[in-house]
């Protein structure tokens, strides 16, 4: 999925100016990297908000267009307000087309349906990984990277060196123990719904 984001510079910098930036819908942010200068920019609200909503938008190659010209950036940083759909600021970094990338990327699940564990013995899936580290070239990044649960079991786990990249991508850290999901055996009532109901003590009659 491509993305392009337009902003300009920022020429003013302070907490003040910020707050007066974001009172006139704008966002500030600072774009760095790829042994360039640090530059502030400010983008449209609305256009940066919707944006992070989206998923893919956390580990693409943005096409970032500073006023009129375009760099291909990652999103490296955000602040949002704790409740309120508000963002405060963002960070960009710059990407170098010849340079290993270092960064995340999510994990979706497939399949799940399928695994015996779960549709024919009524197992629970636990995802425990939602995301992995990889490096590798711009060309080459992917927007999610694929767990495929298919055949596993109750009892069964997932685990991270059983993940299939995608070519030219590696992980950043190889844990032969590292679990990215299992399913387990569904909690049983069976027990409680076959004990009887304790009946009420008969009240004791009167010695005649």
């Amino acid at each position: 999925m491509a993305f392009e984001i337009n902003a300009k510079t920022r020429n003013v910098k302070g907490s003040s100016a910020s707050r007066r930036l974001r009172r006139a819908g704008s966002v500030p942010g600072i774009l760095y990297g790829n042994n360039a200068p640090a530059q502030m920019i400010e983008m449209e609200h609305n256009a940066i908000y919707l944006a992070l909503k989206k998923e893919a938008f956390h580990s693409a190659i943005i096409d970032l267009v500073v006023d009129g010209k375009t760099e291909q950036v990652l999103l490296r940083d955000y602040q949002t307000h704790a409740y309120k759909p508000r963002v405060f600021h963002v960070d960009f970094q710059r990407v170098d087309a010849k340079s290993t990338l270092h960064t995340h990327v999510p994990l979706h699940f497939i399949n799940a349906d399928k695994a015996p564990g779960i549709k024919l013995k009524g197992g629970i899936l636990n995802q425990l990984i939602t995301e992995v580290e990889i490096k590798c070239l711009a060309k080459d990044l992917p927007e999610f990277i694929e767990v495929d649960l298919g055949n596993l079991n109750v009892g069964q786990s997932f685990h991270l060196t059983e993940l299939k990249l995608p070519r030219g991508v590696q992980l950043v850290h190889v844990d032969d123990e590292m679990v990215l999901a299992n399913i387990v055996a569904p909690s049983s009532n069976a027990e409680e719904e076959a004990a009887p109901a304790a009946e009420p003590a008969a009240e004791a009659k009167p010695a005649s």
